[in-house]
């Protein structure tokens, strides 16, 4: 590492501290002319390409990601760091996957699971857009589905929860 100030190609670390999930700061100190000066890592991700419905290809968009479910958590009792942490997951399984492309339905299913586990109206209303429900009656048969997976684990969650030694 270089010297910012007298160029000499010779420095020393006297802190490092991880800064999140992706970059490391670190202070150094020049050994000629000690000044101190402060450095990042971070590590350097290969893009990712979306293969879309007509077969185009285009870069992996965060924000794409984070606007869709955005306008699907709208006035929703869902905070920012809520949503903020769903679209990290996304994209860290995104780029768990092997290769540098993934489809836009493989997205699509992906923000879906996990809008269901935050959400249940957010969830339907990303699944009406990304599903194209043609009419109500798609519409409604996603609402059921939906119903019927909650009651299932609602009765599984009954069947193991004992009060006073009787099931509830």
């Amino acid at each position: 590492m270089h010297c910012p100030y007298c160029g000499y190609h010779e420095t020393k670390v006297i802190e490092t501290r991880d800064v999140g999930d992706e970059a490391i700061r670190r202070r150094r100190v020049c050994l000629r002319c000690d000044k101190r000066f402060t450095t990042y890592e971070r590590i350097e991700r290969m893009d990712i390409f979306v293969i879309k419905k007509d077969g185009r290809r285009e870069r992996f968009s965060r924000n794409k990601v984070m606007k869709g479910i955005l306008k699907a958590c709208e006035k929703r009792p869902i905070s920012i760091e809520e949503i903020e942490r769903l679209v990290e997951n996304v994209e860290s399984e995104i780029r768990k996957k092997d290769g540098v492309e993934v489809s836009s339905r493989e997205i699509g299913e992906i923000v879906m699971r996990k809008l269901k586990e935050l959400d249940h109206v957010a969830y339907i209303r990303f699944a009406s857009v990304y599903k194209e429900f043609k009419d109500i009656d798609s519409f409604a048969r996603e609402v059921l589905m939906l119903k019927n997976e909650v009651n299932k684990k609602e009765d599984v969650v009954k069947e193991n929860v004992v009060v006073k030694g009787d099931t509830v």
